[in-house]
This record gives C-alpha cells, sequence and structure tokens, in this order.
C-alpha cells in the first residue's frame, strides 16, 4: 500500500544524463530531420509547414521521453522541447532577417504551366501527373490548359493557378486565382 502513496522525487527531478548532451542531440535531430523533409517531403506537408509538422512531431517524441524508462527526469525531456523548441525559432528568426535562409526555409514556386504551355521537365521533377494537373485545374473551374496564364507548385505543396480571362473587347487579361 505504501507505494501507491510514494514518491521518488529524485527520479523525477535530477537529470540522468549530460544536459549538454540533449542539446546537442536535440539540435542534431532537428537540423537532420529539417533538411529531410525540405527536400525530400516538400509536397506532401500542404499547407502546414515543413517546421511545424517537425516540431509537433518532434516535440511528441521528446515529450514521451519524460514518461519513459529511458529518460528517467523530467527536466531532460524539457530541456530537449526547449532546444527543439529554440531551433525552431531560430530557423523563423534566421529565413526572416537572412535572403539566402529565407531561401532555404520556403523554396521558390515551380512553373507548371506557362501561358497555356505545360513545363513537363518540371512536372516530372515534382512528380505530377497531367491527369492531376487537369484536377487540379477543374477545381479552378477550368477545362483546358489553354485557359491558365500559369501554374505554379508553391513552396507549401500546393497548386496556384492564374486564369486567363476575357475582356469586353474578346481579347485576354488576366485575373489571379488559388488551388
Amino acid at each position: 500500500m505504501s507505494k501507491i502513496y510514494s514518491v521518488d522525487w529524485a527520479d523525477i527531478v535530477i537529470p540522468t544524463h549530460s544536459l549538454l548532451e540533449m542539446v546537442v542531440r536535440g539540435s542534431l535531430s532537428y537540423v537532420a530531420l529539417f533538411f529531410i523533409l525540405r527536400f525530400l517531403m516538400k509536397r506532401q506537408s500542404s499547407t502546414i509547414g515543413i517546421a511545424d509538422i517537425l516540431v509537433i512531431v518532434v516535440i511528441a517524441d521528446a515529450a514521451q521521453n519524460g514518461f519513459s524508462k529511458e529518460y528517467k527526469s523530467v527536466s531532460e525531456s524539457i530541456v530537449l522541447i526547449l532546444t527543439i523548441v529554440f531551433w525552431d525559432f531560430a530557423f523563423n528568426w534566421l529565413g526572416f532577417h537572412v535572403s539566402l535562409f529565407e531561401r532555404l526555409l520556403a523554396p521558390s514556386p515551380v512553373p507548371l504551366i506557362i501561358d497555356g504551355r505545360l513545363n513537363r521537365r518540371n512536372m516530372r521533377r515534382e512528380l505530377i501527373t497531367e491527369e492531376e494537373l487537369r484536377s487540379h485545374l477543374r477545381q479552378e473551374g477550368l477545362d483546358a490548359f489553354s485557359e491558365v496564364e500559369s501554374a505554379h507548385v508553391e513552396g507549401n505543396g500546393e497548386i496556384s493557378v492564374v486564369k486567363k480571362k476575357r475582356d469586353d473587347a474578346g481579347g485576354e487579361s488576366k485575373t489571379k486565382s488559388g488551388a
């Protein structure tokens, strides 16, 4: 019965690993996962940013470490979570203040259609089929590629479409829409 009400405060509060090691592990894990997700999975992230997904997953894992036998103290888990949050903030800050870092964090839009013509090389590179692109155009109320001024895969994985619009004289003018 005494086991039910006893608490081993030393196991809960006192770290069992080096806090510097926790910072290094958290830093290396975050940076490695960021680059893997940035270059291999950019399209799968949709409207949630890559860094957002990474932070949620890594923080969830770090938080569970505080409950497992691998890391006994809550302080280790908190240090790891704070390290991950620091790197997320640091990458966002660098992306806002350093243009080179911004290009790394937020990839440039990739053109798929320009003036009604498909850019098949970019479609292959982004693994987008003609049928998938037609599906996006149908969602915009368009039937043909010739009705599109431009379409791009944005940095967040979404496909944006700029429609051609006919003016009163029968000529074409441009209007923008998102997919």
